[in-house]
């Protein structure tokens, strides 16, 4: 090692030991840090000391944590000042807000005829909502929220500190039964954090705001609400409860949107959202900004639970659009209430009404304009609801009434030809298919009948039947309403409970869907005997059969409402073609008008010419 190197190392080590020398605490500072850990010595020790005492039995003699903390100070030897090194603590975490740090929490209740919501003044948040007006499928009272399945609050940035409502305690001010305000304290009277809360007296919104008075060192942007919140399971039929639970969203520039209601999703915010709502099967949890919630950090989600008391977990995390500058004020109100189409669309908020699945497109027309004014007129009347349903589908058979007798009719003329059909069928039962079919067109043609006649009213009808579908089951208005022996209309009605469960079949046994059944099964019959014959189709009889057992199992575990007005339905169309048949439809003589069209000559129309054109080419094509 050269000399260079030597005299290096010497330098190092010098300015090494001259370090450590400068920076090694005096007398003073190594007592007073002492004393310090043996503060946090003494606080951890009183924790565990709680810790111990509430896991001890009621027997035991609980252990005294404040005995304790003056023996250790005692073994110490030391006199501490432990509320100001919790002070201290506090301080460094909430900053000027750590006067709210402690304190007691209290819950207080607001409530008018349809709410009562619990608000606890640790963290100026609903623990409790229950709608006064509705119960739960086995009578005890309905809450769409209690202590233990919510997690609410804001959040915000006060210089370098997060500060967390959840985190702080308040003191409330009541205005009546219907409205508190919340303060958080800080060290300067002239500042605080204000929530207020207040209930409208004839809807289900609840309106709340946060305010920052005085506060002037927090962005607006930066401040973020958060409820996260477990859906109680309150209907009888859990599964079809989880079905039509889920996160729905509405930006202001599109329609409404929706998660996954099977399968966890979350999703970021990706423009100034209006509304979220937290859906289950008939009620519903929103949080509605007029101004809009910021596509900037917002974001929803949603997560099925496998426990048999709660549905799912809602998420949302919304941030506001708020200008630096601005007095710090976020308003906010709270749809907490039935998923009833009238009280949803009367809240005049945009598409609130489709948190309600009435089915797309057409379906949904159909149900908004026919099906739900019909329903509400009589239900003005104040008759069961198995009355009402029965009212309701003999009115829309009514409606579809002329539809119906043209299919009939139409079944009728294709039933009169049947003796040539059947010596068309004869002549060329061995013979070209496309012969065949364009001796049938013909046939068609000079007797003035329009195979595609039949058809059309079937399809125009096939609307009402899916609309239907979605009616019955997202219609509160049959919640826990009985009928025979249907204890609850919007759900299956159970008449044998088995001892085993049969595959896409369940464990019970519902009356009115086998009623439905057979009386699908009766229609099927008895319309099969006004169709004429298809030749080339065999498997269509059994498939028109198999089609009611497939509805025995697919609408086993759906509403008996449903069940219901499909078998009125089916009843009243095997009644209406009963009196077809033999008061009003005379087939002799429609067969006697069918043979008078066919001696006259018949121009052909335009279809019926370019159908035959593309019959003789392809005719053509064949040959070559």
């Amino acid at each position: 090692m050269d000399r260079n190197s030597i005299i290096g190392f010497v330098l190092i080590a010098a300015i090494l030991f001259g370090y450590t020398w400068y920076s090694m605490p005096s007398a003073e500072e190594a007592a007073r840090m002492k004393r310090e850990q043996d503060s946090l010595a003494t606080l951890e020790l009183e924790e565990q000391a709680r810790r111990a005492a509430a896991e001890l039995p009621t027997a035991t003699v609980p252990v005294d944590s404040t005995t304790l903390l003056s023996d250790t100070l005692a073994a110490l030897g030391d006199s501490v000042n432990v509320d100001s090194i919790r002070a201290a603590k506090a301080a460094d975490q909430f900053g000027i807000f750590h006067p709210a740090s402690t304190g007691t929490g209290e819950e207080v209740v607001l409530e008018n005829d349809r709410l009562q919501i619990g608000i606890s003044t640790k963290g100026a948040r609903p623990t409790v909502i229950r709608l006064k007006e509705y119960s739960t499928h086995n009578k005890t009272p309905l809450y769409l929220a209690d202590p233990d399945s919510g997690n609410y609050g804001f959040d915000f940035f006060l210089g370098n500190r997060r500060v967390d409502t959840r985190d702080l305690y308040f003191t409330s001010e009541r205005s009546g039964t219907d409205q508190v305000r919340l303060r958080a304290a800080t060290t300067d009277p002239a500042k605080f954090l204000e929530i207020t809360y207040r209930l409208d007296s004839v809807t289900y919104f609840v309106h709340t705001t946060m305010r920052l008075v005085g506060v002037t060192d927090v962005d607006p942007r930066d401040i973020a609400f958060q409820w996260q919140l477990t859906g109680l399971s309150n209907e009888k039929y859990r599964d079809g409860e989880l079905q039509k639970s889920g996160v729905y969203y509405k930006y202001f520039s599109d329609d409404r949107n929706y998660l996954s209601e099977t399968e966890q999703e979350q999703l970021k915010l990706e423009g100034r959202t209006n509304w979220v709502a937290f859906k289950q099967d008939f009620f519903t949890v929103a949080m509605i900004s007029e101004k809009g919630f910021s596509s900037s950090g917002s974001e929803i989600g949603i997560l099925p639970l496998t426990d048999s008391t709660h549905t799912k977990r809602y998420d949302a995390k919304l941030f506001f659009d708020l200008e630096r500058g601005q007095e710090v004020e976020v308003a906010m109100k709270y749809y907490l209430g039935p998923n009833h189409y009238g009280t949803l669309r009367r809240t005049e908020v945009d598409q609130f009404d489709r948190i309600i699945d009435l089915g797309w497109g057409i379906f949904g027309w159909m149900n908004k304009w026919l099906v739900i004014p019909i329903f509400n007129w009589l239900d003005g009347w104040n008759w069961n609801y198995g009355i009402i349903i029965l009212v309701l589908t003999i009115a829309i058979k009514l409606l579809l009434m002329p539809l119906t007798w043209k299919n009939f009719i139409s079944s009728a003329k294709m039933r009169a030809l049947k003796p040539e059909m059947d010596a068309i069928n004869e002549k060329n039962k061995d013979g070209d298919a496309l012969k065949k079919q364009q001796a049938v067109m013909d046939l068609y043609r000079k007797a003035g009948v329009n195979p595609a006649s039949g058809c059309v009213p079937m399809v125009v009808q096939m609307p009402v039947l899916f609309a239907m579908f979605k009616f019955f089951p997202s219609s509160i208005e049959l919640r826990q309403e009985s009928f025979l022996w249907a204890t609850d209309l919007s759900t299956y009605d159970s008449v044998l409970s088995l001892p085993f469960a049969i595959p896409a079949y369940g464990t019970h046994v519902s009356l009115f869907t086998i009623l439905m059944a057979a009386s699908t099964v009766i229609y099927t019959a008895i319309n099969s005997q006004q169709m004429p014959q298809q030749q080339g189709m065999p498997n269509m009889k059994l498939m028109m059969y198999l089609f009611p057992v497939m509805m025995l199992f697919f609408m086993n575990s759906l509403p008996a409402g449903l069940s219901y007005y499909y078998l009125l339905a089916n009843v009243i169309s095997i009644l209406q073609m009963t009196l077809f048949k033999h008061l009003f439809v005379n087939e002799d003589k429609i067969r006697a008008e069918l043979l008078a069209n066919m001696k006259q000559p018949k121009k052909k129309s335009k279809w019926q010419q370019r159908l035959e054109d593309m019959q003789k080419q392809q005719q053509a094509a064949r040959r070559k």
